[in-house]
């Protein structure tokens, strides 16, 4: 039963990963490789992958929506979410599906156009909201097996930027991307 399931997504992956308008990112172990550095003063800084925001900055051009989802903060997430433009940056957040429902029901957008990506275990709570759940190469084993899709890249090593292309592949933007180049500011 188990397999059979499996083989069904992996048959549909293609399908379903078109129908995707709404990619929720987790941001720790994610975005980052999930270490956290501390300043002399406490404060608290991280490393993000800047493959990553190319990619983000890609699918925003064809039109999809990108979206932080973290329950960590400390001020580094806010501001590279600034910087990449994203629009919906929910952090310190304490019940993920909750606060993805209420995202979705803000856009409207449904589970079914909706793709997250996580790391651990907190984030197989949001199953039941999103259609494809999507784990980084590093992501805790629970959430491998689970996973509709396990990505090749680590979280902060490029797992954004893979998921960008994966999404992307067969578009005309990702054509003329991989043909001419991209010539907007790179972030």
């Amino acid at each position: 039963m188990g397999r059979m399931r499996r083989l069904r997504q992996l048959w549909s992956l293609p399908s379903r990963l078109g129908r995707v308008r709404l990619l929720v990112l987790d941001v720790d172990g994610v975005l980052t490789d999930g270490g956290l550095w501390y300043g002399p003063a406490g404060e608290l800084t991280k490393r993000f992958d800047v493959r990553d925001g190319l990619g983000i900055k890609l699918l925003q051009q064809s039109g999809l929506e990108v979206a932080f989802l973290s329950g960590g903060s400390g001020g580094a997430t806010e501001h590279r979410a600034r910087q990449l433009g994203i629009r919906h940056c929910l952090v310190g957040v304490s019940d993920k599906p909750a606060a993805l429902a209420g995202l979705q029901r803000d856009l409207g957008l449904a589970p079914e156009v909706t793709a997250f990506i996580g790391d651990d275990y907190n984030d197989l709570a949001v199953r039941p909201r999103v259609e494809l759940l999507v784990a980084t190469a590093d992501a805790a084993p629970g959430l491998r097996r689970q996973a509709d899709l396990v990505l090749s890249s680590r979280g902060g090593d490029g797992a954004v930027r893979e998921m960008a292309e994966r999404l992307l592949r067969g578009t005309p933007l990702w054509q003329e991307i991989t043909g001419e180049g991209w010539r907007q500011r790179n972030d």
